[in-house]
């Protein structure tokens, strides 16, 4: 397990058994939300690089860290924060980088979503080009 969302207002906490989870109404969902506010496709979370981050799927109703809204951007997760999906709220508990099995320094508060293949070889690898 690699935290849990624990709802606030009661109810049993959601395990959060993948690195990358999708949340909405629809059946198909990593976690099902049965609420009539809640896109088919609401939000996704993923763990990367020891620490949870969010993205909204373009939901009709927000989603928000902290009360502030989710734009296109993905948003980092750190541990107690809340997550509300509609007007759904729920404290986001965890232990960065232990839990993830990652290392390193904690990525960058809001970035875009990386496109790998639009990046050489070389700069995935973390090497430059020399020019000559």
């Amino acid at each position: 397990m690699y935290g849990e969302l624990v709802p606030l207002g009661g109810g049993d906490p959601i395990p959060l058994l993948k690195k990358r989870l999708v949340i909405g109404r629809r059946e198909t969902c990593d976690i099902v939300l049965r609420f009539a506010n809640v896109s088919g496709q609401h939000c996704e979370l993923i763990a990367d690089e020891g620490y949870w981050f969010v993205i909204d799927k373009g939901s009709r109703n927000g989603t928000k860290v902290n009360g502030l809204r989710v734009a296109s951007l993905r948003k980092r997760l750190d541990p107690g924060d809340t997550l509300s999906v509609a007007k759904h709220k729920y404290e986001l508990r965890y232990s960065p980088v232990d839990d993830l099995n990652a290392s390193g320094p904690p990525p960058a508060e809001d970035e875009p979503v990386r496109d790998i293949l639009s990046q050489s070889l070389l700069d995935r690898a973390g090497l430059k080009r020399r020019h000559t």
